[in-house]
């Protein structure tokens, strides 16, 4: 039976073109098309994949989103999400048009249309197993598969919020996508976040010490820092939470097993330290 066009894309059309020939799409049985014959097929999950040749290979597989999925029911980044809302939501309007770009499940994105009445959002990432949590994460939500290292399947000026969220970034793409009064928000961790774990668990993935010049440098050019919090604040884990706080992000794929993070003591304090910052278009 042909996949209904989810009711959280169907608003969100006009601003979606063909990654092969840039032409609009239009619904068809089960799949987005344009004049030219590109079809683009809609899961049975609700999100659209629009991610043309060779696929990426550097999404969250299912024991990652599995991960991410527990770790952030526990709350333990909520004042994360409640800071990047909040920022968020102060640069939004009310009829706003949201991209997030590297999604997830949606996590991020469902808090800021919560906070932003009558805004609608898409999130992007190369996941399917991500995409499909993030597909029912709102009712105002709608996901697709791509890739955010290529040019966008969106047209020209059609955003007013691009999200960031612990992902790559695409400076030229976010400023082609955004509206000349819209805005950016990226949040990434400082290099504080996580010391404890890092100092336990020797396989994890340490941050650039100088990740935030190259943030200025691929920013600059584009976009220029109107506001910036930083999030910072000790939490507690137990191992179950801290193999789940490695097992969604990069970490895991170079996890050693016998790390001692589940077998070892609860850790009373890890630093939770993340830089958001709103920009606006130059």
């Amino acid at each position: 039976m042909p996949v209904p066009l989810p009711p959280a894309l169907e608003p969100l059309l006009g601003l979606l073109r063909c990654p092969t020939c840039r032409a609009r799409l239009h619904p068809g049985t089960g799949a987005l098309r344009c004049p030219a014959g590109h079809t683009f097929d809609i899961a049975r999950h609700g999100y659209v994949g629009l991610l043309t040749g060779n696929r990426a290979t550097s999404g969250d597989d299912a024991a990652m989103v599995r991960a991410r999925d527990r770790f952030l029911s526990t709350g333990r980044y909520g004042p994360v999400l409640r800071t990047v809302a909040q920022l968020a939501a102060r640069t939004a309007p009310g009829r706003a048009t949201v991209v997030d770009v590297g999604c997830g499940t949606g996590h991020y994105l469902a808090e800021v249309l919560d906070r932003v009445p009558g805004a609608r959002g898409l999130g992007l990432d190369t996941s399917a197993r991500a995409l499909r949590a993030a597909a029912r994460a709102h009712a105002r939500a709608a996901a697709a598969a791509w890739d955010v290292f290529r040019p966008f399947p969106l047209a020209d000026g059609v955003a007013d919020l691009v999200l960031d969220v612990f992902a790559p970034r695409n400076a030229s793409e976010f400023h082609r996508v955004l509206r000349p009064s819209g805005r950016l928000v990226v949040a990434r961790p400082t290099g504080r976040h996580l010391r404890e774990l890092r100092g336990r668990v020797p396989s994890m993935l340490t941050v650039d010490p100088v990740k935030e010049q190259r943030l200025h440098r691929t920013l600059g050019p584009c976009f220029e820092a109107v506001a910036t919090e930083r999030i910072e604040y000790p939490m507690s884990l137990t191992g179950a939470e801290a193999l789940d706080l490695m097992g969604m992000s990069p970490s895991a794929r170079h996890m050693n097993r016998a790390d001692p993070a589940e077998s070892g003591p609860p850790l009373d304090r890890v630093t939770v330290s993340v830089l958001a910052t709103a920009y606006r278009p130059r």
